[in-house]
């Protein structure tokens, strides 16, 4: 059973797009497993409100950081704010604060709306 359903924002659909097709179907897969399994592997809660998707393919170490909005109570949607490859153990802290800003942006967008 699907848990929630993702949508990718500008960047992370920019950073997709520049990889290679078997590394996007990569990030794909695990994402649609993520949505339907809970698997900390596949994604994870970081912090302020922001979780990673996680993939490793071809050793690199791919993330897309991502927040929820369960503001329209209809269904649980995901949205991935950009992507990165990662080169050390933690998520940089400046990828944290980037998906925060986008997070924010896109709820004072919302609200206009």
């Amino acid at each position: 059973m699907q848990k929630f359903q993702t949508r990718f924002l500008e960047e992370a659909d920019k950073f997709i797009s520049e990889l290679d097709s078997k590394t996007a179907k990569k990030i794909f897969y695990n994402i649609d497993l993520a949505e339907q399994t809970n698997d900390p592997k596949l994604f994870k809660k970081l912090q302020n409100e922001i979780w990673e998707f996680r993939t490793i393919f071809a050793s690199l170490h791919i993330r897309l950081l991502a927040f929820w909005d369960k503001t329209d109570n209809i269904e649980t949607l995901v949205f991935a704010t950009h992507g990165f490859i990662k080169k050390v153990d933690k998520v940089p802290k400046n990828e944290i604060e980037r998906a925060v800003r986008i997070k924010e942006q896109y709820f004072e967008n919302k609200l206009k709306k």
